[in-house]
C-alpha cells in the first residue's frame, strides 16, 4: 500500500501534466492534424516543460542552490517555479497560437497563471501543492474538451478525479503537503482553467 500510495506521486508529476494535457488534446480533437506539426508541438512540449526544467533541477541541485529536487522546503521553490514562468512563457509566444490552437494556447495560459498563483504564495512562505495543481487542472481541461468538441469522456474524468484523490492521498500520506495545502492546490490548478475556459469554450 505505501508503494502503491508513493507512486501517485510520480506518475502525475507536476512536470508531466502540461504533456499529458497535449496528448490528450491531440487524442481527442476530431480535427486532422499534419503528422509533423503534432509530432513538432509534442516534442517542444516535452523539451521545454520536462526535460529543461528537469536538467536545470539537477545543475541548481549540484551548485546547492536547492536542497533537494524534490523542492520540500518552500524556500526551494522560488527559482524553479521563476524558470517555470519564463518557460511556459515561451511556449505561449512560440508553440502555440491563439487562432490555430486556442484550446491549446489557453490550456497553457492557465498553467501559467497557476504558476503565478504558487509563486506568490512562495512569495508568502506558503508551500501550496504543485502536485494538486497539475492534476485538477488538467481534470478541468479535460472536461472543457469533452464539452466542446462533444465526446463521451465521462470514463477518463472519471479516472482523473480518481487520481486526484490518489494524489493527494499520496501527499498526505508521505507528509509532503497537509490538507489545507492540497486544497490551496487544488483551487489554484482550477479556476486559472475556468477563467480561460471562457475565451475559447
Amino acid at each position: 500500500m505505501d508503494f502503491l500510495l508513493r507512486i501517485g506521486a510520480y506518475i502525475f508529476h507536476p512536470l508531466l501534466m502540461p504533456l499529458l494535457g497535449v496528448l490528450l488534446y491531440f487524442g481527442i480533437s476530431p480535427r486532422f492534424f499534419e503528422v509533423e506539426m503534432l509530432l513538432a508541438s509534442v516534442m517542444a512540449v516535452l523539451i521545454i516543460t520536462v526535460l529543461i526544467p528537469i536538467i536545470t533541477f539537477f545543475l541548481l541541485k549540484n551548485l546547492k542552490i536547492l536542497s533537494s529536487i524534490h523542492l520540500e522546503r518552500v524556500e526551494d521553490r522560488k527559482i524553479p517555479l521563476m524558470i517555470q514562468c519564463v518557460l511556459l512563457l515561451l511556449i505561449i509566444k512560440m508553440v502555440f497560437e491563439p487562432y490555430e490552437n486556442p484550446e491549446l494556447y489557453y490550456f497553457f495560459v492557465g498553467i501559467l497563471f497557476s504558476t503565478l498563483l504558487a509563486l506568490m504564495l512562495v512569495l508568502l512562505k506558503f508551500k501550496v501543492s504543485l502536485h494538486q495543481i497539475g492534476i485538477s487542472g488538467l481534470t478541468i481541461f479535460l472536461m472543457a474538451l469533452g464539452l466542446y468538441f462533444k465526446v463521451d469522456l465521462v470514463f477518463t474524468i472519471s479516472l482523473f478525479f480518481i487520481a486526484n484523490g490518489w494524489v493527494a492521498t499520496s501527499r498526505l500520506h508521505t507528509n509532503s503537503h497537509s490538507a489545507i495545502e492540497l486544497i490551496a492546490g487544488f483551487f489554484t490548478g482550477v479556476l486559472p482553467q475556468l477563467i480561460m475556459m471562457n475565451y475559447w469554450l
